[in-house]
């Protein structure tokens, strides 16, 4: 078990080991990055953090220790001039690691270390505020789809009632008619029935009279008669 035992051996002497890696760690901060396989990308990552933290600091003792590593005095410079200014704002996450593939002689992986600045920060923060932005604008768009389609069908619903109203209506109004029409044909029957009933009703009362006018005739008679017998 390799407890308390930071970085990797690579099947190396611990000396040819430092030895490359300070090489390493000399040319990322000179040419900003470098492409090397995974691992020694990882554990150059664990050297460039180090020496940034130290530029950051920026006193003597740090500029000294700084040397020891980096193999360039022009190198050191160049980092402690602009290590406030470019890392001033972050605490860690210096480099990139990008993954690029297989090596073609002996299939390796192979990856991209780059140093990160202030514009790749702001380059994120923009980007994040662009698609916060975007999500909102969609967010409205559906929102405002949504109130279009229910009204849409809130419309369509108040038309089709409107239009079972006025089929109701058309029905009911074609029942009134023929119900007036029948009424109408009535009274025509009837004035008809009105037209023949008087005349014998006026027959009627002849009859009568001319009973009333004979009764009387009878009994005259009747009288003369009597005369006559006494």
């Amino acid at each position: 078990m390799r407890h308390r035992k930071a970085g990797v051996k690579l099947n190396r002497t611990s000396s040819h080991r430092d030895a490359m890696f300070r090489n390493m760690v000399t040319s990322l901060f000179k040419h900003e990055r470098i492409r090397t396989t995974d691992v020694k990308a990882k554990e150059l990552r664990r050297w460039a953090d180090n020496l940034i933290t130290l530029a950051k600091r920026g006193d003597v003792h740090a500029r000294r220790q700084a040397l020891s590593i980096i193999r360039e005095k022009d190198v050191v410079h160049k980092l402690f001039a602009e290590a406030a200014e470019r890392y001033g704002a972050v605490s860690g996450g210096y480099t990139r690691i990008v993954k690029l593939g297989r090596r073609p002689g002996d299939a390796a992986p192979i990856s991209l270390i780059e140093l990160l600045s202030s514009e790749d920060d702001r380059r994120k923060k923009k980007t994040k505020k662009k698609k916060k932005a975007k999500a909102v604008v969609e967010k409205k768009q559906v929102a405002e789809k949504k109130e279009v389609k229910e009204k849409a069908a809130a419309e369509e619903k108040i038309s089709v009632e409107e239009e079972v109203r006025e089929e109701k209506e058309d029905i009911s109004l074609k029942e009134d008619t023929s119900e007036d029409k029948a009424v109408v044909l009535e009274p025509e029957v009837s004035a008809e029935d009105a037209a023949g009933k008087p005349e014998e009703k006026a027959a009627e009362p002849m009859v009568p009279e001319v009973i009333e006018k004979s009764e009387p005739e009878k009994t005259e008679d009747k009288k003369d008669d009597i005369g006559s017998k006494e």
